[in-house]
């Protein structure tokens, strides 16, 4: 909490100003997540606000931000794995700054000892208001574009920078990152760069996206759903159960059915 809080100083996030007239101030929450990293369970701790209690029209205009779907990662993986790179993920930490007037009340339990009763105007978007994607999605459009990334024309979540005859390519879903290439050179350089522009995370191998897992091998690139059916198990009491080859008991006996046509079981077509 310390540190998410030091991180809103750093980037000049907020000011604590008197609570002004005619303006509703928007209430905050601490959000604790586990966030799936190459080296496991990476605990974090966020500070939002409840997108619901913002008002169209009073707290904000435009909410829509373009996201990458799916069937558009699946088809990012088939192509890096044609290609023979492996994707990585990174992780923005930073906000960006909001085009509307926000004033939130402080965090619980961070209250100002000397003003209890002011509140902060927000120079950058926390996470909850509904604004927060598009603010962002904006913000990291301008900066991939300044360096030399094109946008997809069809798919505007979608980014690549061709070097001779090496090519990078960038996916963003809101605050998490897709990116690769054909050269180790460029991707090391997209990171860099963004790390210095944003607070970023890099969380090595991208192996969690979405809820499916990611396996990237020299044997090519698995994409699966264990962890979301050890928990389907767990939740059911079903983790300690027995596999089965078939979903149905082998003891069953079946009738024929009399009434049904002759069936040649050596012929597959029929």
């Amino acid at each position: 909490m310390h540190e998410e809080l030091e991180n809103f100083e750093r980037n000049h996030v907020r000011d604590l100003v008197e609570p002004p007239p005619n303006r509703r101030s928007i209430g905050t929450k601490w959000v604790f997540k586990n966030k799936r990293g190459w080296d496991g369970c990476e605990e974090q701790s966020e500070i939002g606000s409840p997108g619901f209690s913002s008002k169209e029209g009073i707290d904000y205009e435009e909410t829509f931000a373009p996201v990458a779907r799916l069937e558009a990662i699946r088809i990012l993986l088939a192509f890096a794995a044609s290609k023979g790179f492996k994707p990585q993920q990174m992780d923005v930490k930073s906000l960006t700054r909001t085009e509307e007037e926000v004033y939130v009340r402080q965090p619980p339990g961070f209250e100002s000892a000397k003003f209890p009763d002011r509140v902060y105007n927000l120079r950058k978007a926390l996470y909850g208001p509904k604004q927060a994607p598009r603010a962002w999605y904006a913000r990291l459009k301008s900066f991939t574009l300044k360096s030399g990334f094109v946008m997809g024309s069809v798919d505007k979540t979608l980014f690549s920078l061709s070097c001779g005859g090496d090519t990078t390519i960038v996916r963003i879903y809101v605050d998490d990152i897709i990116f690769g290439g054909s050269s180790h050179a460029l991707v090391s350089s997209f990171a860099e760069r963004m790390s210095g522009e944003f607070e970023m995370s890099l969380m090595g191998e991208l192996q969690f996206f979405l809820g499916p897992q990611i396996k990237q091998g020299p044997e090519g690139t698995f994409v699966h759903q264990a962890k979301y059916t050890r928990d389907i198990l767990k939740k059911f009491d079903m983790g300690d159960s027995k596999p089965m080859t078939t979903p149905m008991s082998t003891n069953t006996a079946l009738d024929a059915d009399e009434d049904g046509e002759a069936v040649d079981r050596r012929n597959f077509e029929g």
